[in-house]
């Protein structure tokens, strides 16, 4: 029964209140959802991401989301050398409720970042994107207390549901993000970034019921870094902080990165550390490197007032990034968590 009504609380937030995007506790690794500017911003040829989350498994399906995104450099032989002319295209995927609400949405990305310096160690960019997103509810998951009458359950007959259908089951709208990134390097080993984005800048309508609801802007302000420690050991920290409507939220944490095998060419690390959101949940965190392959896995140990109803689970999640690189390539440090 507790789970029941934790469904239907999560039901009546997707669907009465200005939607919240989806987010990622590793959300060092679905760079584009976070900030515009990181498109074509790594140490190589192309860049491929991909991101998996399912949050509250205690509840059936309460929030699953999955992302993926494609970046790379290009007119390199154009443009000044140590600036960086990025183009990518991403997409999400979140499902909600257990399917009752779905949203999928493609990004098409550009930013630009000039050097500040000859070797292109400090860079500052800006970034673009365009989405075009689909919102789509299935009113005959959705249970009402209206339609619990002296006769028994009827379903469909809340006015919500009449009003739903009559409307429309599906919303499709542009969206528009931009950002701001600046990232540097003292001596072309260590990496230091920080960066502003904002979502939702044109405000589309999504509501189902009331033609003046509006998704309201997402700021975000993050940053982070990378220091080499040692040959076979370094140190990467980052940092987020959301704003959305009246919600928001902070992530701080860090991970030791260790090499067993320094200077080969193709270099195996392993990441241990842990994220932290503020009055929410614990995140262990592992990452396995294989060359230009890396592989993180992290799990939400819920500690907020919400621990009773999802039993403490706060979700799994998955990523994988692939850098391209060419044989011999050696690129200048870049944000990477």
């Amino acid at each position: 029964m507790r789970k029941f009504f934790s469904l239907v609380f999560l039901l009546f937030l997707s669907v009465a209140l200005q939607a919240q995007d989806p987010h990622f506790s590793q959300f060092f690794s679905s760079p584009l959802t976070l900030n515009p500017a990181f498109t074509g911003k790594f140490s190589g040829t192309w860049r491929l991401a991909a991101n998996h989350r399912d949050q509250w498994p205690s509840i059936p399906k309460a929030y699953v989301t999955t992302s993926a995104s494609f970046d790379m450099a290009i007119l390199k032989n154009r443009i000044p050398e140590g600036d960086v002319f990025g183009v990518g295209i991403s997409g999400v995927s979140d499902q909600s409720a257990n399917n009752t609400l779905k949203l999928n949405y493609g990004s098409l990305s550009l930013s630009y970042h000039k050097a500040l310096d000859d070797d292109g160690y400090n860079t500052i960019g800006a970034g673009f994107q365009g989405t075009y997103s689909s919102l789509g509810i299935d009113v005959t998951k959705l249970t009402f207390e209206d339609e619990l009458t002296q006769n028994g359950f009827q379903p469909g007959t809340s006015p919500d549901v009449i009003n739903i259908s009559l409307n429309g089951k599906n919303r499709n709208y542009i969206d528009v993000n931009a950002g701001l990134l600046f990232s540097g390097s003292t001596d072309g080993e260590n990496n230091y970034y920080l960066g502003v984005s904002m979502y939702h800048i044109n405000r589309p309508k999504v509501s189902f019921l009331d033609k003046s609801w509006y998704l309201t802007g997402r700021v975000t302000l993050h940053g982070g870094g990378t220091i080499p420690l040692s040959d076979v050991v370094s140190l990467s920290g980052s940092v987020i902080h959301q704003i959305q409507n009246k919600a928001s939220e902070t992530l701080v944490g860090a991970a030791v990165g260790l090499n067993p095998s320094p200077g080969s060419e193709n270099p195996i690390n392993v990441y241990l550390g842990s994220w932290v959101r503020f009055k929410d949940a614990i995140i262990p965190y592992v990452g396995l490197e294989f060359g230009s392959l890396r592989i993180g896995a992290s799990y939400d140990i819920n500690t907020s007032g919400l621990k009773a109803a999802t039993g403490s689970r706060g979700g799994s999640e998955f990523s994988v990034i692939f850098i391209k690189r060419e044989p011999g390539y050696t690129g200048i440090p870049c944000p990477r968590f």
